[in-house]
């Protein structure tokens, strides 16, 4: 009986495990450390309770043994009492299909408490160490040497020609005018003679020479005048009272081919080819004309005045008439007025001032032999610094240059930085002058660059 009582408790046992094992998740669940641990509990109560259980059979064995009485084997399997740690029911839907070996009654279905699947927490991912870019080690700054700043280059002034050969083109010149001339040559790029251009229409011939002393206490050292309109007898007598004075006299002549005025001068348009050609009637009116200048200029010389004698004035501009036929029929015109004056009318007082526009073109110039002086005007403001350096290149023989016409007359300092020291520059007449700056003008007539008509030499 002792027998048989172990022999049932061992096939409880086996159930028991046997349940516990079967009760083990499937594989499409995840298996995890929590139910592991579930299940070695479940073994090591079933393994308890069967020890307690054989425990116990044994110790009735040995008190019915003691006590002398018999035991009734039962037919039926003892019931298995069954803890709610050793009993998992499957999932109802699980699908293996097996029923638990036992034919003991099955527990209430009571779901087990469906152990939450741990928060698979993602294994802490350790950062990638930040790959710190290796300090990258600055290029030293190339401080780059010094450099030395260039000295400031001032630009070279231009070149004032030394003049040494003061032959005048007429070797037949009277003294005075070769005295003027050698006064002239021996000066330029040093001083500036003042020069102021008269007008005739103001109430009085001397309006701008007036002005001039009341403004700058100082009169200009040479007097400009024209014979426009064929003001020939006016223009004498001012030239010969001026000279009196111990001033310059330079004269221009705005006039037509034939009629003299300044819209004549601007609008007439000869024909060249007939105007040039000696025997043709357009020929014999322009000498007719030319004439009455040339006679004047003798009354000059007679009265021992020296003329720096200006005519065919901006020609390379050609807004006047004679620069219309080009820069060749100009030089023929030009050679032609001088040979006429110099051989025919032996005018020896005359120094021949040939005087370009601003623009001072190439190809205009008549020769060497034909004239003295040779200039440019501007009304811009500036010293006509630009003509200066084209005047320069027109010819190599010593001819002084001078500013023949302008409007305000720039600051003596502007003269000298710009390194344009002319033979005389000459303002225009009327508003020209009146428009100049006051304080301008006065220190112009006053510096020590500048001379006025009180510091001419006796000539």
């Amino acid at each position: 009986m002792k027998k048989l009582r172990i022999l049932s408790a061992l096939i409880c046992a086996a159930v028991i495990i046997s349940t516990a094992s079967g009760c083990q998740p499937q594989a499409d669940a995840p298996t995890t450390s929590v139910g592991l641990e579930q299940s070695e509990q479940s073994e090591q109560s079933a393994a308890e309770s069967l020890n307690s259980e054989t425990q116990s059979a044994l110790d009735e064995s040995s008190d019915s043994s003691s006590n002398g009485g018999t035991s009734v084997v039962s037919s039926e399997p003892p019931e298995t009492t069954t803890t709610a740690a050793s009993s998992v029911d499957r999932p109802a839907d699980e699908t293996s299909g097996s029923t638990p070996s036992s034919t003991a009654e099955k527990p209430s279905t009571t779901k087990p408490a469906t152990t939450k699947k741990p928060a698979t927490t993602k294994p802490a991912t350790t950062k990638k160490p930040a790959t710190t870019k290796p300090a990258t080690t600055k290029k030293p700054t190339t401080t780059k040497p010094a450099t030395t700043k260039k000295p400031t280059t001032t630009k070279p002034k231009p070149t004032v020609p030394a003049l040494t050969d003061f032959a005048l083109s007429n070797p037949n010149a009277d003294a005075k005018t070769k005295k003027i001339y050698t006064y002239l040559c021996e000066n330029f790029g040093k001083t500036m003679l003042s020069c102021q251009q008269e007008s005739t229409w103001m109430g009085s011939p001397d309006y701008e020479m007036d002005y001039i002393k009341r403004t700058t206490g100082k009169l200009p050292a040479m007097r400009g005048l024209d014979f426009m309109n064929n003001d020939f007898d006016g223009v004498v007598s001012r030239a010969i009272e001026w000279d009196k004075k111990g001033g310059l006299v330079t004269i221009c002549w705005h006039t037509g081919v034939v009629s003299s005025g300044y819209n004549e001068s601007l609008n007439d348009n000869p024909n060249f080819s007939k105007l040039l050609k000696e025997g043709t009637s357009e020929y014999n009116k322009l000498m007719a004309s030319w004439d009455k200048a040339a006679k004047a200029l003798q009354q000059l010389q007679s009265a021992g005045v020296t003329v720096l004698w200006r005519p065919f004035h901006e020609f390379d501009g050609a807004w006047f008439w004679w620069g219309k036929g080009g820069a060749e029929n100009f030089k023929k015109l030009w050679r032609l007025m001088y040979d006429k004056f110099t051989d025919e009318y032996k005018l020896n007082n005359l120094i021949w001032v040939l005087g370009y526009s601003g623009e001072v073109k190439n190809g205009w110039y008549p020769g060497d032999e034909y004239c003295d002086v040779i200039g440019s005007d501007t009304y811009d403001n500036t010293t006509n610094i630009n003509a200066w350096k084209k005047l320069l290149k027109v010819t190599d023989a010593d001819k002084p240059l001078t500013f023949h016409e302008c409007g305000n007359v720039p600051p003596v300092a502007r003269f000298e930085n710009d390194g344009d020291i002319w033979s005389w520059f000459m303002i225009w007449h009327t508003d020209y002058i009146v428009n100049n700056n006051k304080v301008n003008l006065k220190n112009v007539f006053n510096s020590d660059k500048v001379i006025t008509l009180d510091e001419l030499p006796k000539f």
